[in-house]
């Protein structure tokens, strides 16, 4: 048997990206970390490059991933059951820091029940699989995540038995739900919380005022589903994300353990109907092992740290250090979508200019991400940045100095 066949294939379908400029550039290689020190936030280093940078790429906005409190519980567990856990959940791979961090995120995002997987993108799949039937329609929203696209092609949700409504455009909405044919059973509103490309939020309270008059009108009703991956614990009076700071809620909640918590894994949180139908009906759940009891055992303390004092503060500094890095890209004549949330995109609107602002950065020791055609259309070329609370005010004005210095 050979693979030279294959490999000719899959080497001309390679090209074929780098010549569309889809391709993925080579991964850089973190070799080291260099905690705070006065007025300097933490910095990394790479290897084969002699510098020191400012990550303003990271999802970890709490900064949490080096908190010595979730380090010594992610230790202590393991010491006390391994590294692994051995077998899938219902073959005694259930151990009692994954039962425990369920019960608390639970209690975080103020619903009966919750359910983890091994990624926010394994437990979208999960829930798809979960509440999805033949009698189902499914509306989203046209910037959802992959993974929300994923989930509905791995329930193989059929192209007439869903719909797309412009971004955040509720009218939109009303409509895909007054075109819902004849013969569905349930309804599943479907749509990110932020926004990860843009920094934007979905009008929540105006998503489930258009949605309310529509709850009786199919047999099993209409349930809204909000992933808010990126806004909880990142924004929010208390960190509880989109709907604490819309005011308003969906049904089902999924989210994230590995961005503003710092660590892994993800949950989907409901009633414990939908929850139960989880356990029973999701692949992605069913037929992989669970998160590792140190990942579980430092998440629950992520979200012990997040709902007490210090997780206030942290994210105090954060939304200050977003405030502060926003106003400096207007002050510098730049443009941005407004909003309160810690991904700031700044819109180059040109390919070869934002390409040329990402090696600019990079080469003054900030790590920084470009979108550009035809990842985004022609004209929304972008840059994104991600605040983080241990980015100082020195950092904050470090990385604006080095834009304001740009000489493109």
């Amino acid at each position: 048997m050979t693979l030279e066949r294959l490999d000719a294939a899959l080497l001309r379908e390679v090209e074929a990206l780098e010549a569309e400029g889809r391709a993925k550039a080579p991964e850089r290689v973190i070799t080291g970390y260099l905690p705070p020190e006065g007025e300097r936030g933490p910095r990394y280093r790479l290897r084969g490059v002699d510098r020191e940078f400012i990550r303003m790429n990271s999802n970890s906005y709490l900064s949490l991933s080096n908190h010595p409190a979730l380090i010594e519980a992610a230790d202590r567990a393991t010491r006390d059951f391994g590294v692994g856990p051995g077998a899938v959940r219902f073959i005694d791979g259930t151990f009692v820091h994954h039962v425990e961090l369920e019960e608390r995120i639970a209690a975080f995002m103020g619903r009966p029940a919750a359910r983890i997987f091994n990624s926010a993108y394994t437990a979208n799949l999960g829930l798809a699989l979960a509440i999805s039937s033949k009698q189902t329609f499914w509306i989203g929203d046209e910037l959802n995540h992959n993974s929300i696209i994923r989930a509905m092609r791995i329930a193989a949700v059929p192209r007439e038995n869903k719909a797309i409504f412009r971004h955040n455009d509720v009218d939109d909405l009303k409509q895909c739900l007054e075109g819902v044919p004849e013969g569905i059973d349930r309804v599943i509103v479907i749509f990110d919380g932020i926004f990860s490309m843009r920094g934007d939020n979905a009008p929540l309270a105006a998503i489930d005022a258009a949605c309310a008059p529509y709850r009786d009108r199919w047999p099993e009703g209409l349930v809204t589903v909000v992933d808010d991956s990126h806004g909880i614990g990142a924004y929010g009076a208390t960190g509880r994300g989109t709907e604490e700071h819309t005011g308003a809620r969906a049904d089902i909640v999924v989210g994230t353990f590995g961005k503003a918590f710092g660590v892994n894994g993800g949950f989907v949180a409901a009633s414990e109907a939908v929850v139960e139908a989880i356990r029973q009906k999701a692949d992605t759940y069913i037929y992989t092992n669970p998160l590792s009891v140190a990942d579980a055992a430092a998440a629950k303390v992520a979200v012990d740290l997040t709902d007490g004092e210090e997780g206030r503060e942290r994210l105090a500094n954060l939304l200050d250090r977003t405030r502060r890095f926003r106003e400096g890209i207007t002050e510098l004549g730049w443009e941005s979508i407004p909003g309160p949330h810690p991904v700031v995109p700044l819109l180059v609107r040109d390919t070869a200019r934002t390409r040329a602002l990402v090696r600019y950065f990079f080469d003054d020791g900030v790590l920084v991400v470009g979108l550009t055609f035809p990842v985004v259309p022609k004209g929304d070329e972008t840059i994104r940045f991600q605040v983080n609370a241990a980015h100082t005010p020195a950092d904050i004005d470090r990385v604006l100095g080095v834009l304001e210095s740009f000489p493109g």
